[in-house]
C-alpha cells in the first residue's frame, strides 16, 4: 500500500497536464490512447487536438473518409492504427447505436484495442479494477520489485500483468494508472532516473542493489530487415507526376506513393537505368535522371530498416495517368514521403542528369 500512495501523492503534485486529461468522455480517451501508442506524448498531442476537433464526437469519425483519416495521421506512423480507430468508429456507430463499450470485455471488441488500452479506458472512465502496463509500468515495477523476468516473454507479459493488478490502488484505479505512467516517463526514466529525489527509492530493488540501467531485462533483440527503396518521382513536360496507392498487407496499407523499385542492396544511376521496373514506367523512352539524395535516408521501422532514394525522372509520359504536382499533398503519404515533400517543393526547377 505503501508504493501506491506514494506514487499517488507524487502524481498529485507532478501530473502532466495533458488535453486528454480534462474529460472522462471514453471516446476523447480512447483517441488519445490510440494516438499515443508507439508514439511520444510530444509528438501525439498535437495529432490529438486535430482529430478532437475535426471529429468532435464518434459519428463525426465515423461518418469521415478514410483517405481523410489516414491524411490526418499522416507523420505518425503506424497507419494501423488509424484504419482500426476508423474502422471501430464505424462500429460503434453502426453496431452499438453511438454508444461506446462500457466495459473491459466490450472494450477489447473494438478494433485495434488490446489489454492496455482497454485497461486504461475502464479504469479512466468507468473504475474497473484494470491495471495497465506499458513501458513504463514495466520499467517502475521492475525496477521497485527487483522483478528480472524479460518483459517481451510471454512469462514476463504474465507476470507483470498479475504484479500490477495485484499493487494497484483499488480505490480509484485511473488515478493510479495514470500516476504509475507519469512516474516512468518523468521519474523513473529509462536513462537517467531520477534516483536522488525519488519518493520509492527507500525500497527500490534496484536501486539499493545497483541494477538501475540492467532493469527492466528484455530478451534478445529481433533481427532487422533491411530494404532498399527506390522513389521514382515522375517529371512530366506539363508539370504533373505519379502516385499510387499501395495494396496488401504489408507496411503501409493503403497508403500513396511514388512508383517503386525496390531492390537488393543500395544502387547507383547505371543500376536504376537497366532495372527492369524502371524501365517499364518509362516505357524505354529517353528520360533525364537525378538522385535528389546523393546519401540513402534511413527510415527506422519496428521490423525492419528502410534505406530510401528518391529519383527525379524528366521526360514525356502518358498525361491520363499523371496528376498536377500540387494535387499529391491532398494525398496520405509515409513519413518517408512527407520528408521528401517537404524538402522538394518545385522539383521541376532541379536541374537532372544522367540521360538515359
Amino acid at each position: 500500500m505503501d508504493f501506491c500512495n506514494h506514487l499517488v501523492s507524487w502524481y498529485l503534485e507532478n501530473k502532466r497536464d495533458l488535453p486528454w486529461r480534462k474529460s472522462k468522455d471514453p471516446y476523447w480517451v480512447w483517441l488519445s490512447e490510440i494516438i499515443l501508442q508507439q508514439t511520444r506524448v510530444a509528438q501525439g498531442s498535437s495529432y490529438y487536438a486535430t482529430f478532437t476537433e475535426e471529429f468532435p464526437t464518434v459519428f463525426d469519425l465515423a461518418n469521415a473518409d478514410e483517405k481523410r483519416v489516414l491524411k490526418l495521421w499522416q507523420g505518425l506512423g503506424y497507419y494501423s492504427r488509424a484504419r482500426n480507430l476508423h474502422f471501430s468508429a464505424k462500429y460503434i456507430v453502426n453496431e452499438l447505436n453511438g454508444k461506446f463499450p462500457e466495459s473491459y470485455p466490450d472494450l477489447l471488441l473494438l478494433k485495434g484495442v488490446g489489454d492496455y488500452t482497454a485497461s486504461a479506458i475502464a479504469s479512466i472512465c468507468y473504475a474497473e479494477e484494470r491495471a495497465v502496463v506499458d513501458g513504463n509500468v514495466y520499467r517502475v515495477l521492475s525496477r521497485f520489485y527487483g522483478v528480472e523476468t524479460p518483459i517481451n516473454s510471454s512469462k514476463g507479459i504474465k507476470e507483470f500483468k498479475e504484479l500490477a493488478q495485484l499493487v494497484m490502488y483499488k480505490q480509484d484505479p485511473g488515478l493510479y494508472n495514470q500516476a504509475i505512467m507519469d512516474f516512468g516517463a518523468i521519474q523513473c526514466k529509462p536513462q537517467k532516473p531520477q534516483c536522488d529525489n525519488c519518493p520509492l527509492q527507500y525500497k527500490c530493488v534496484a536501486y539499493h542493489q545497483k541494477k538501475i540501467q540492467s532493469l527492466p531485462v528484455k530478451d534478445k533483440k529481433i533481427k532487422i530487415k533491411k530494404r532498399y527503396f527506390n522513389f521514382i518521382v515522375i517529371l512530366s513536360e506539363n508539370g504533373k507526376s505519379k502516385i499510387e496507392q499501395r495494396t496488401g498487407k504489408g507496411i503501409w496499407e493503403n497508403l500513396f506513393q511514388f512508383p517503386l523499385v525496390e531492390t537488393d542492396a543500395s544502387i547507383e544511376t547505371d543500376a536504376l537505368l537497366s532495372h527492369s521496373e524502371f524501365a517499364s514506367l518509362s516505357n524505354n523512352k529517353e528520360v533525364e535522371v537525378r538522385l535528389f539524395n546523393s546519401k540513402d535516408w534511413v527510415h527506422k521501422l519496428s521490423h525492419q530498416h528502410l534505406f530510401v532514394k528518391f529519383w527525379l525522372v524528366k521526360g514525356t509520359f502518358e498525361e491520363e495517368k499523371l496528376i498536377p504536382w500540387e494535387e499529391i499533398e491532398d494525398f496520405a503519404v509515409p513519413r518517408i514521403i512527407h520528408k521528401f515533400l517537404e524538402k522538394c517543393k518545385n522539383p521541376f526547377s532541379q536541374t537532372v542528369s544522367s540521360e538515359m
